[in-house]
């Protein structure tokens, strides 16, 4: 099953993903996209890696996202994928201006036949204002419709608020 959820920042939603991932009964495989940039940053990651249960396999990867589910999904595992929107502002950073266009594309192709759970973390960045900017506008947008194509796709879509989970597509368990 893929599960899509959606929120915003402290919202809940990666708690949610973590908490789904441990009722799975499955191996978890973590699959973060962070990259320590800063220290603020690197404070986040650190808060995430304490938080996350020792006997789940993490592995870090920022940009080739694709790669990383096709090499771990199996029909005994559960992975999460926090999240997307840090690997979209990892891939939009790229000198390549069409990086982010192949990258997305290979994820779309290859998330329906992938075994297992999949549980796949993002901002909703899309609920205010039209920010200033032609970068900035182009993470939104780009996000706007990187979440409507995984929904497409996805058994369950989730939005988070306040910690409170809405299922917008499937049901919560």
């Amino acid at each position: 099953m893929r599960t899509l959820i959606l929120g915003g920042a402290r919202s809940g939603k990666s708690a949610l993903a973590e908490r789904l991932a441990g009722e799975s009964e499955r191996d978890v495989v973590y699959v973060a996209t962070a990259q320590a940039g800063d220290a603020e940053m690197a404070v986040r990651i650190a808060h995430h890696r304490a938080r996350r249960p020792r006997q789940w396999q993490c592995v870090e990867e920022p940009l080739h996202l694709a790669d990383v589910l096709r090499g771990h999904a199996r029909e005994d595992r559960c992975i999460l994928v926090d999240c997307l929107t840090l690997w979209l502002s990892n891939l939009l950073g790229d000198a390549d201006a069409q990086y982010f266009e192949r990258e997305r594309d290979r994820l779309l192709d290859v998330l329906p036949g992938l075994q297992g759970d999949i549980l796949m973390v993002s901002n909703e960045v899309g609920l205010g204002i039209v920010p200033m900017g032609a970068l900035t506008r182009r993470f939104v947008d780009e996000a706007g419709r990187l979440h409507q194509a995984i929904a497409a796709i996805s058994e369950r879509v989730v939005f988070v608020a306040a910690g409170l989970p809405l299922a917008l597509k499937g049901t919560l368990p």
